[in-house]
């Protein structure tokens, strides 16, 4: 395991994350199956899940959604929101929902197009049009007929949206 200094946005964004996520859950309900701090055994099957510490935990996401997500890259506040989402979601549905906020082609890859749109906004357009198209797929997941118990998380992950945006007022990144 390799030993990361962090940014102080990744610091910010990651210990939302370890809040939102929590620590050991095996819900059988839950597509995501057994995981800790939201690392999964499904994305991770080599990992002892309930034995994962927190510096394990952070270090996947560094790699797998921070990087990947190119959070480091925008704004902080858009930065956080991308990274949270991609850790909810999956890389390519937060790049595609960050594309539809910014007005590009919804390709769900972050690059250069991308990112020059994120930029030509303003956060107070950009962030609260970013969350409704995450408010919006989380209707979307919970209304698919053959994933029904996605219904029970609905209220959850809107409340997780909400807290977010909360968040980034409160740490004065808007």
């Amino acid at each position: 395991m390799t030993t990361y200094t962090y940014t102080p946005a990744f610091e910010s964004a990651i210990a939302f994350v370890l809040e939102a996520e929590g620590g050991y859950v095996n819900d059988p309900n839950d597509a995501g199956g057994e995981t800790n701090h939201g690392i999964s055994k499904r994305a991770h099957p080599e990992l002892d899940i309930k034995a994962l510490t927190v510096e394990q935990a952070k270090a996947i996401y560094f790699d797998d959604y921070w990087l990947l997500s190119r959070a480091d890259d925008m704004p902080s506040y858009m930065g956080m929101a991308i990274f949270d989402t991609a850790v909810n979601m999956g890389n390519r549905t937060a790049a595609k929902l960050l594309q539809r906020a910014a007005g590009v082609l919804d390709d769900g890859i972050i690059g250069p197009k991308t990112l020059a749109a994120v930029y030509k906004h303003s956060p107070e357009y950009l962030l609260p049009q970013f969350l409704s198209y995450r408010a919006l797929r989380y209707h979307e997941l919970a209304d698919e007929p053959d994933e029904e118990h996605n219904k029970r998380f609905i209220r959850g992950w809107l409340k997780r949206t909400f807290e977010l945006q909360q968040r980034l007022y409160e740490d004065r990144l808007l």
